[in-house]
C-alpha cells in the first residue's frame, strides 16, 4: 500500500485514537469524543465509494463544548459516546456541572444514524440550545490523502430544508453527489455559512428532571439526482431507520458469528481480541453489486479491494471462515488483467492491485479502474486457490477457476518474468503508479544498506518463494484438473527456480538471503525482515532456513514486540519509518507460520507472545496495521504509528493465524490434523468450535497438562475425522 506520509507537502494531523463504524461501501471516522472537526480533521468523516459526504460534525452547546466523558465500539458496528454538560451560568443561578447526561449511539445502514439521549439530573427543569455544525466537502479520498488536483469541481451552496440541511457537489466526471441531514424533531434554526461551506442546526430543549429525551440524526449520501424530501427522511422517518438499521445490524452481526469459529481461552484478553477479530472481518467483508463480496484492506486510507491484502487476509482468516477466501478469489477473478495497458500496468492474467470508484478514478487522474501495480499478488492467487482447496476439499471452486489459474500462471512465466531468468521482477510502467510493488510498496521500501534506491527491475525474495510455492501447488490442481503433463512441467521449473534462487539470493557471509536482486542482478544486501516469508513456501533447505529463523529473531531484529522489518544495523533503519524499521503484525505472523514449518517453537512461541503483549496497549487490545519499531523497554508500551489503519485486514487476521499455527491445525478436506500444538505460558486452555471444514464442523479443546498440550474432540459433524499427531 501506499506510504501516504511520503507525499511530499502533505500534513495530516494525526490522532492515535479513533472510532471507526463500517457497512458496506459506507464508513464513518471520528475522534474517540465523538467528533469530526472542521479544522485539522484528520481525515475523519463519512465516506462513500471513496468521496467524503461529510467532513464536519460538531456537536455541543451555544455556552461552549460539551464534556467528553468516555466511547466505545460494540462488535465493530455500533458507537456509544458519553458526554456531559460544563457548568451553565444562567444569570441569577448556576446549573452545576455533570448534571446533565447525554448518550450518543451511531449505527450505519446505508446511511449515518445518530440517537442522543438526554437525562436532566437537576430538580428543576433546564432550557438548553444544542447546536451541530456540519459540513460536506466531497473530496476523493486521494485528495485526503494529499493528492494534489489542478482543476476541482463545483460545490454547491448548502440548502436549509425542514427537517435539516442539503450539500452537493457536481464533480468533473459529471456526476452530483449530495449529502442529506435530516432531524427528528426538526430544528429551530438552521444557519448556512457560505463562505465556509458549514451550517448549523440549532435546538432549544426543555429538559424535565429526571426524564429522557431524544433526538436524531440522519446523514445520508446520494449519488446522481437531487434528492427529493420523501428520500431524505421526515421527522418520523429518522426515529424509526435508527431503530431499523440497530436491529437489522445486530442481526447480521449475530448471524456471522453464528457462521464462523468461536474462539473461547481461559485468558479472557485474548478471547476478546479474537472475538473483535470476527467482527472486525465482518464491517470489512464489503459486497459490490456488480463484482461481489471481498476483504477490504483498511480504514480509512484504504477502504477498498486491495489483491494482495484480501488473499493474504483470506488465508490468514481460513480457520475463522473460509467463505472470505472463497468470495475473494471469484472476486479478484472478475477483474483479472485482459490487456496489455501500461497506464493501469495491467497485463493478462495479472491479479488486480487497487480497485477505487471516486471522482480521480472517473476523470482518469489516478490509474484505479482497477490499477494491477502489484507483483505478489497473481502467485499469492494460485496459493490461496489451492489452499482453500485443501481447507474445503471444494473441487467446482478449482473447476470454476481453472481458467483463471491457467492464465494467472501464464503471466508469472511471461510477463512477471520479464527478462527470462526464471524469477518475477516488476518495473513500473504506469506515469502515476507504484515504484515498489511488493508489499512494502512506500517510495523507500526498496532500499539497500546505504540508503540508495535500487534500479528496477527488482526481483524480491520473498516474491520468488511465493512463485517456487504457485508453481507447486497449480501442478497439484492441474492433477485434479486432469492437466498431468502441464503439471509435471510445472514441478519441473519449481526444482529449477529453487536451485537457482538459491544460487542468487544466499549472502554466505551473512548466512542470510538478500532482500532483492536489482536491474543488474547485482543482490541488494540489506537485513530486511521479507526473508523471513520464504519459509512457510519450502524453498529453503533445513539448514538455511533455521539460519533464516534465527536470524530473524537477532536483538537487531526482534523489538521485543515483533520482528521489526529492518535491522537496526542497517543505515537506513528508521523505528518511526512505514517500511524500513517498523514492526507489521501480518509480516511477523506469515514469518511465524514458516517457524512452524521447521519445528522452530522456541522462535514461534517469543514473535507470538510479542505480539500478543503488544496487543494489549493498543485501544480495544486490536492490532495496527503497524507500530514503531523502537527496543521495549520495560516501563513502557510500543510507540504508535501515526497514520496506521486500524481496522486493517491482514493485522486482524494476524492473531487467528497465529493461534492457527501455535495449535498445528491444518484442514485437508473432511480431515482435520492437529500436529504437535503448542500453547503459550499465558494460555492454560482454549476451545476451537465450529471450525468448518470439508462438509463439516469440529470443536476441539487443547489444555496443558505439566508442560505439555493436549488435543480432545469435543464434536464432530458431517464425517468429519481428526487426527491428533502430538
Amino acid at each position: 500500500m501506499l506510504d501516504i506520509t511520503h507525499i511530499p507537502g502533505l500534513a495530516i494531523r494525526t490522532s492515535f485514537s479513533q472510532e471507526v463504524l463500517k457497512e458496506g461501501e459506507l464508513f464513518f471516522i471520528c475522534g474517540p469524543e465523538g467528533e469530526v472537526y472542521h479544522e485539522h480533521n484528520a481525515g475523519f468523516g463519512l465516506y462513500y465509494r471513496d468521496t467524503r459526504y461529510l467532513s464536519c460534525l460538531e456537536m455541543g452547546l451555544t455556552e461552549g463544548n460539551l464534556l467528553f466523558l468516555s466511547s466505545s465500539i460494540k462488535d465493530s458496528h455500533f458507537a456509544q459516546f458519553e458526554l456531559t454538560n460544563p457548568a451553565l451560568d444562567r444569570g441569577n443561578h448556576v446549573i452545576p456541572a455533570s448534571t446533565i447526561h447525554i448518550r450518543t449511539l451511531r449505527v450505519l445502514d446505508n446511511a449515518l444514524f445518530q440517537r442522543l439521549r438526554l437525562i436532566n439530573f437537576n430538580p428543576m427543569p433546564v432550557m438548553i440550545t444544542l447546536q451541530f455544525t456540519l459540513g460536506a466537502d466531497f473530496r476523493d479520498i486521494f485528495e485526503v490523502r494529499g493528492f494534489i488536483r489542478k482543476q476541482k469541481g463545483e460545490i454547491f451552496t448548502p440548502v436549509s430544508t425542514r427537517e435539516g440541511v442539503l450539500f452537493g457537489y457536481r464533480g468533473r466526471d459529471d456526476l452530483c453527489r449530495y449529502t442529506s441531514v435530516s432531524f427528528s424533531p426538526y430544528p429551530d434554526s438552521v444557519e448556512v455559512n457560505e463562505e465556509k461551506n458549514l451550517a448549523t442546526a440549532r435546538f432549544s430543549l426543555t429538559l424535565p428532571p429526571g426524564r429522557k429525551v431524544y433526538l436524531y440524526m440522519q446523514v445520508k449520501p446520494f449519488i446522481g439526482n437531487k434528492p427529493d424530501p420523501a428520500s431524505t427522511g421526515g421527522s418520523g422517518t429518522v426515529a424509526a431507520g435508527f431503530s431499523g438499521a440497530v436491529r437489522k445490524t445486530s442481526s447480521l452481526y449475530e448471524k456471522w458469528k453464528e457462521q464462523c469459529t468461536q474462539f473461547k481461552s481461559d485468558n479472557v484478553f485474548l478471547s476478546n481480541m479474537l472475538r473483535r477479530n470476527v467482527t472486525d472481518l465482518c464491517a470489512l467483508c464489503t459486497r459490490y453489486p456488480d463484482l461481489g463480496t471481498i476483504v477490504q484492506a483498511g480504514i480509512p486510507w484504504y477502504a477498498a479491494p486491495f489483491g494482495r491484502d484480501a488473499l493474504i487476509t483470506s488465508w490468514q482468516a481460513l480457520i475463522v471462515n473460509p467463505d472470505i477466501a472463497r468470495d475473494s478469489l471469484y472476486f479478484l477473478a472478475r477483474l483479472q488483467g485482459k490487456e496489455d495497458n501500461p497506464w493501469r500496468d495491467e497485463e493478462p492474467g495479472k491479479i488486480p492491485h487497487e480497485l477505487r470508484r471516486g471522482e480521480l478514478a472517473a476523470c482518469g487522474e489516478i490509474p484505479h479502474t482497477p490499477y494491477y501495480g502489484s507483483v505478489d499478488a497473481t502467485p499469492w492467487f494460485i496459493i490461496l486457490l489451492s489452499e482453500t482447496y485443501r481447507w474445503t476439499g471444494n473441487k467446482q471452486l478449482v473447476l470454476d477457476l481453472a481458467p483463471n489459474l491457467f492464465a494467472a500462471v501464464e503471466w508469472c512465466r511471461k510477463y512477471g518474468d520479464r527478462d527470462g531468468d526464471g524469477f518475477i521482477e516488476y518495473a513500473v510502467r504506469s506515469p502515476a503508479g507504484l515504484t515498489n510493488q511488493g508489499w512494502k510498496d512506500s517510495w523507500d521500501g526498496v532500499i539497500d544498506p546505504r540508503g540508495s534506491l535500487p534500479t528496477a527491475p527488482i526481483a524480491l525474495v520473498e516474491v520468488q518463494a511465493y512463485y517456487y510455492l504457485a508453481l507447486k501447488r497449480a501442478a497439484e490442481m492441474g492433477r485434479v484438473l486432469g492437466k498431468n503433463d502441464w503439471a509435471c512441467e510445472l514441478e519441473q521449473e519449481a526444482l529449477v527456480l529453487q536451485r537457482k534462487f538459491l544460487e542468487a539470493f544466499w549472502m554466505e557471509d551473512e548466512e542470510y538471503l538478500a532482500f532483492a536482486l536489482d536491474g543488474d542482478k547485482k543482490q541488494v544486501k540489506t537485513i530486511v525482515s521479507n526473508p523471513g516469508h520464504c519459509l512457510f513456501t519450502g524453498i529453503l533447505p533445513e539448514e538455511l532456513a533455521v539460519a533464516v529463523a534465527r536470524r530473524l529473531l537477532a536483538s537487531d531484529m526482534y523489538s521485543g514486540w515483533g520482528i521489526r522489518t529492518m535491522s537496526k544495523s542497517m543505515g537506513p533503519y528508521n523505528p518511526m519509518s512505514y517500511h524500513n524499521g517498523s514492526v507489521w503484525p501480518h509480516d511477523n505472523a506469515i514469518i511465524a507460520y514458516g517457524l512452524r514449518c521447521y519445528r522452530q517453537f522456541d522462535l514461534l512461541e517469543k514473535v507470538v507472545s510479542g505480539l500478543f503483549e503488544a496487543a494489549m496497549s493498543f485501544p480495544y487490545h486490536r492490532l495496527p496495521e503497524v507500530f514503531c519499531g523502537f527496543t521495549r523497554r520495560r516501563d513502557g508500551g510500543p510507540v504508535h504509528y501515526p497514520t496506521a489503519c486500524d481496522p486493517q485486514a491482514w493485522a486482524v487476521g494476524t492473531m487467528p493465524l497465529l493461534i492457527r499455527t501455535m495449535l498445528g491445525i491444518s484442514c485437508w478436506g473432511n480431515e482435520v490434523r492437529v500436529s504437535a500444538p503448542q500453547l503459550p505460558p499465558w494460555v492454560q486452555e482454549i476451545q476451537i468450535c465450529n471450525l468448518t471444514t470439508g462438509c463439516g464442523t469440529v470443536d476441539l479443546e487443547f489444555t496443558r497438562k505439566q508442560g505439555k498440550a493436549y488435543c480432545g474432540v469435543l464434536r464432530a459433524t458431517g464425517n468429519t475425522r481428526v487426527i491428533i499427531e502430538n
